[in-house]
C-alpha cells in the first residue's frame, strides 16, 4: 500500500490528502481535534504573541461575562467538591513534604547572621503571601574554650557591655 501513512492519534492507516502531502493526522473528528489539540498546545508554548493575544481575549470575554463561573460553580456542585477535596490533598502533601529540623530547640543550634523569608508553617495557606523577608543579626555566640560559668552563651548588653548568662 504505497503511500499511507499511520495516523499519529489512533494509528490506523490512512492515505494523505494531494492538497496536504504532509498530513500526520486521519480524518476522523477525534484525530482531527487532537491535532488541533497538539497545535494549539505547542503554539501556546512557543509563541509570547500567541500566548499575550490568547491571555487579552479571555480578558475580554471574562469581562463581558462577569458572573459566568460563579453560575457554572453553582450549576456543578460536584465538581467544586471534587476539586476541594483534590485541593486539599494536595495542601496535605505540600505540608508533609516540609521536613523540620531535629534539634532546632536546643541551645547550642548556630543559626547564621542573614536574610530569611519568614512565614507561617502549615496553615492551609496556599500562595505565601504573608511571608516576610526579616534579617537575623546574631548577638549571642559561644564562650571560648567553653570557659564561664551558666552556660554555653554570651551575651552582649544594650549598652555594649559583656554579661555572662544563659
Amino acid at each position: 500500500m504505497c503511500g499511507q501513512r499511520r495516523c499519529l492519534t489512533c494509528g490506523e492507516r490512512f492515505s494523505p490528502r494531494p492538497q496536504n502531502p504532509g498530513q500526520r493526522y486521519c480524518s476522523k473528528a477525534a484525530c482531527q481535534q487532537d491535532r488541533r489539540r497538539r497545535w494549539q498546545s505547542e503554539k501556546q508554548r512557543t509563541d509570547a504573541d500567541y500566548r499575550d493575544n490568547k491571555r487579552y481575549a479571555q480578558q475580554a470575554w471574562a469581562a463581558k461575562h462577569a458572573g459566568y463561573w460563579r453560575a457554572w460553580r453553582d450549576r456543578h456542585p460536584e465538581y467544586c467538591e471534587r476539586n476541594r477535596v483534590q485541593q486539599e490533598e494536595r495542601n496535605r502533601r505540600q505540608r508533609s513534604a516540609v521536613i523540620a529540623k531535629k534539634y532546632a530547640s536546643e541551645a547550642d543550634l548556630c543559626v547564621p547572621s542573614g536574610v530569611y523569608r519568614l512565614q507561617p508553617a502549615g496553615g492551609g495557606v496556599i500562595a505565601k503571601m504573608d511571608a516576610w523577608m526579616v534579617k537575623i543579626d546574631v548577638i549571642a555566640r559561644p564562650y571560648a574554650d567553653g570557659a564561664g560559668a551558666g552556660g554555653g552563651l554570651q551575651r552582649l548588653d544594650v549598652m555594649g557591655r559583656e554579661d555572662a548568662g544563659g
